[in-house]
């Protein structure tokens, strides 16, 4: 019998579940599953769901706690905020991130997959909740899918794509508002779509990624572009906690009457309930994504059996052989200790460089210097910026000038409010008897509260001394 699109197929170590003999799509129907994983699944779910849609609504110190602000180049980072400047701190809080993510893996292999990632959390606790509302259970929706066009399946197609869409434009939106504040998002929503045809391009292009990602593309993301899972056979090794199939108590698999069978009863309830489409009982493959939705099928039938739970289980390679696993190897101690290396090494940084404050000091166009009859003046621009939500005062001074040195603009205290940005000019002064040629010196700002301070050194440029004689 030809295998259909939307037949059963039998996994196996040699193809993909998801691709058809000819290449094509092999749309999957999970079925549904009850049980303690799936629950704890869902709560998470619903908990990362709430902190996504928040985020942008709450504000800390008077800004909203995650903003990257491209328009105005600033970015808030709940209370900290940084300028484009500042934006190198982030090569190390990414890197410190990253071994940590190894770390996590080595430990506990892909629980980020099955538990946080986001495409998983919006597919399988979002789009494939509508899909069952509006199509019914895995069998159904097989059915369903090998059915002729009627007006009831055209009338279930158009409500789920509808309500796909809808909430594909609702998850775009949120996604806008971590780049543009929300009273600027709602303006942008008041007027006509061409007023702002970049944030109404971006919103359109990204429903639309959603809405093909998850509703046609779906588990082939994770399992065709998703880099995370091709790696994870160098993160992880026998002693990392994965989800394995017990064969020495399920083999030989046969019916739940024969007393020289094992425990498995090859119902083929995991592979049902799979939503990348293996069977776990195969051994540990690059599509399982750790959702555990296996576990909970597994262990549904062997309380039906009334045997005990736990065939398909969170163990190690090591574990399920009978062998004792370790916690503390050699990968473990070097991704913890990368890890560790550069969040230290981002407070670090950031405690030295990313000030509360920001203070640029340029040359103005036009001559380098000018002359007088008692001075050499060298005129420079000076750009102050509050990363604050408070009102900060600022003192510009030098630090220890050379003899003869006078300013304008500086020695003066300026406010600027919170998130405030100020030029002015600064003109730096040297009398001609005092001058002997150019010279190195240093502004001083200094911003209160915070105690903070910022030194940036200048060149002092002027004529050759010998020409004023």
């Amino acid at each position: 019998m030809p295998v259909t699109r939307t037949s059963l197929k039998r996994p196996n170590l040699v193809s993909v579940t998801t691709i058809n003999a000819d290449g094509s799509h092999h749309v999957l129907h999970p079925a549904d599953v009850r049980g303690k994983f799936t629950r704890a699944r869902r709560a998470f779910a619903g908990l990362l769901i709430a902190v996504y849609v928040a985020l942008p609504w709450l504000t800390v110190n008077g800004a909203p706690a995650v903003l990257f602000d491209i328009e105005r180049r600033r970015f808030h980072f709940f209370g900290l905020t940084l300028l484009a400047q500042d934006l190198w701190v982030l090569f190390f809080l990414i890197s410190g991130l990253g071994f940590l993510l190894f770390f996590i893996t080595a430990i506990l292999g892909r629980l980020w997959c099955g538990w946080a990632c986001p495409y998983t959390v919006f597919l399988d606790h979002v789009f494939r909740r509508i899909e069952r509302w509006t199509d019914g259970d895995a069998s159904a929706r097989r059915r369903l899918a090998a059915a002729p066009f009627t007006a009831s399946k055209i009338t279930r197609r158009a409500v789920k794509h509808a309500l796909f869409i809808l909430v594909s434009t609702l998850l775009a939106h949120v996604f806008l508002s971590y780049f543009v504040p929300l009273p600027r998002l709602y303006q942008f929503m008041l007027h006509s779509p061409l007023a702002n045809a970049g944030a109404f391009g971006t919103v359109a292009l990204l429903t639309g990624a959603l809405f093909y990602c998850f509703g046609f593309f779906r588990e082939q993301f994770c399992i065709i572009l998703c880099p995370y899972g091709r790696i994870q056979s160098a993160l992880t090794d026998e002693d990392t906690v994965v989800i394995g199939y017990d064969a020495k108590r399920g083999e030989p698999r046969g019916k739940a009457t024969n007393p020289n069978a094992g425990s498995c009863v090859d119902c083929t309830r995991c592979v049902q309930v799979c939503p990348t489409g293996i069977d776990i009982r195969n051994g540990l493959q690059m599509e399982c994504i750790g959702c555990a939705a296996c576990i909970d099928a597994c262990d549904d039938i062997m309380i039906k059996l009334k045997r005990p739970t736990g065939l398909v289980r969170y163990d190690s390679t090591r574990g399920l052989a009978g062998k004792k696993r370790r916690i503390i190897r050699p990968r473990i101690l070097v991704y913890l200790l990368l890890g560790f290396l550069g969040l230290v090494a981002l407070g670090a940084v950031a405690f030295q460089r990313a000030k509360p404050v920001f203070a640029e000091v340029s040359r103005m166009r036009g001559p380098s210097f000018y002359t007088d009859a008692s001075t050499i003046r060298n005129h420079y621009q000076l750009r102050l910026v509050n990363k604050r939500n408070q009102t900060v005062r600022m003192k510009i001074t030098l630090e220890n000038p050379p003899a003869g040195f006078t300013t304008s603009g500086a020695g003066e205290t300026v406010s600027l409010d919170a998130l405030g940005e100020i030029s002015r000019p600064l003109v730096i002064l040297q009398g001609r008897q005092s001058y002997k040629g150019p010279s190195e010196i240093t502004i001083l700002i200094h911003a209160e509260p915070g105690d903070s301070t910022i030194r940036q050194s200048l060149k002092f440029l002027g004529p050759n001394p010998q020409s004023l004689k």
